[in-house]
């Protein structure tokens, strides 16, 4: 692979040229500083490019416009990372070998027309086309409590800090939404267009000097820079005495969500051993998680763990019985001190780099998940593929019991099942 990056003032344009596809993928990145009050605005304001645009006034007008570019595939998608909250346009489409000349050209100007030419009149969204996205996303935040899984997670971050971005639900607040109307939705828009950072990936077997003269073209932004704030979030001390927080659902099976916080790692150890240390403690069905807790045990139907590293946390999650609940987490507690005092086998570790060399080949099978480890090399400074593979197979045991003594529990969230059948 190539990697060629050019700044284009008020963009960052980054090419990543490979035979691997036939596909060629674009992204296209607006970012700003997370505001808990912006998130419903920006989830809408997502679903709205999806519906129409000023070209093609209907979702089935932008569906066949999709079509005829050979089936291209596009998507928008509204995520957190860090401090940042990102919103993401996908576009993947055959590579014009495979196609008719100026197959992509077209493409790019599709989602140029989508992104900069929204299905607007006087200033204003169509209030049609409104009401509907915003029932859809009425309905999905009423729904939230019927997933007990991911409602046990939303409940437990915002016990964990209120205060932090990490607290906030990405899939928005009804409060906010019944502020939102066609007006200051565009408002907010022209505000994302002129103000946010930008970034534009493009991977595939692509000739540079083409895509440039194609994004000058199409996409002529006129950012006004903003100062930024750092991606990773503040790397707080973990509480004193554990927070322990429980809540009823009416629902069979009792959910389990921990926050443990990763407090002190260097930038070395949040990349390098701390991906070790969660593959063998509760990355899989080899990990001692899955077999202390579930197979030795018995007490949960599901557990794992999965780090969250720009927010310096491990977070741990399992289904279990109301009944079992003190026994699991004093399980959890006993398998993190058992990390602590280096009771795993040099076969664990080797297992571990084994499956962390499976996840690299997987990325490298996948344009979306390229483009998002050129991301975040570009963003905090990640390595590339290959310095990936050579440093992980470097990591030694005591790297991995150094990280494993600066974990500790923080806040424990169960959602207990009242409907259990043990009760």
């Amino acid at each position: 692979m190539k990697y060629t990056k050019k700044d284009l003032g008020s963009y960052q344009l980054h090419m990543i040229k490979t035979k691997k596809f036939k596909t060629i993928t674009v992204r296209v990145m607006f970012r700003s500083p997370i505001v808990k009050e912006d998130i419903t605005m920006r989830n809408i304001l997502c679903d709205m490019f999806m519906q129409s645009s000023e070209k093609y006034d209907s979702k089935r007008k932008l569906t066949i416009q999709a079509q005829e570019l050979y089936a291209a595939d596009f998507q928008t998608s509204n995520t957190r990372l860090g401090n940042y909250m990102n919103t993401n346009f996908y576009l993947t489409v055959l590579n014009d070998k495979y196609t008719e000349e100026k197959n992509f050209e077209k493409a790019v100007e599709f989602l140029s027309e989508i992104i900069f030419h929204p299905d607007v009149k006087e200033k204003k969204f169509d209030s049609q086309k409104l009401d509907i996205v915003k029932s859809s996303c009425r309905s999905a935040l009423n729904a939230l409590k019927e997933d007990s899984s991911n409602y046990s997670l939303v409940r437990m971050f915002e016990a964990f800090d209120k205060n932090s971005s990490a607290s906030y639900r990405m899939m928005g607040y009804i409060e906010d939404l019944d502020k939102i109307n066609e007006e200051n939705l565009y408002q907010y828009y022209e505000k994302m267009i002129q103000t946010n950072l930008v970034d534009i990936f493009v991977i595939g077997e692509i000739n540079e000097k083409k895509v440039l003269e194609l994004f000058k073209k199409y996409f002529k932004l006129k950012t006004l820079k903003k100062k930024r704030v750092p991606y990773l979030l503040p790397d707080k001390k973990p509480r004193s005495k554990r927070l322990i927080v429980k809540e009823t659902s009416d629902t069979q099976q009792s959910k389990l969500a921990i926050a443990c916080r990763c407090h002190g790692l260097s930038d070395y150890e949040r990349n390098y051993p701390l991906t070790l240390y969660n593959v063998i403690f509760g990355g899989g069905s080899d990990s001692k998680l899955f077999k202390e807790v579930r197979e030795k045990h018995s007490l949960c139907y599901t557990i794992h763990s999965v780090p969250n590293k720009l927010d310096h946390l491990i977070l741990i999650r399992a289904g279990i019985d109301k009944s079992n609940y003190k026994k699991t987490v004093d399980l959890i507690e006993k398998s993190l001190n058992d990390m602590r005092k280096g009771k795993f086998s040099d076969n664990d570790i080797k297992i571990a780099k084994e499956y962390y060399e499976t996840a690299l080949e997987e990325l490298e099978e996948s344009e979306k998940r390229i483009i998002d480890n050129y991301l975040m090399m570009e963003l905090i400074g990640t390595d590339t593929i290959e310095e990936k593979r050579k440093k992980m197979q470097k990591v030694k045991k005591e790297e991995i019991i150094k990280v494993a003594k600066k974990i500790k529990m923080d806040t424990v969230f169960c959602l207990e099942g009242v409907k259990n059948e043990r009760n």
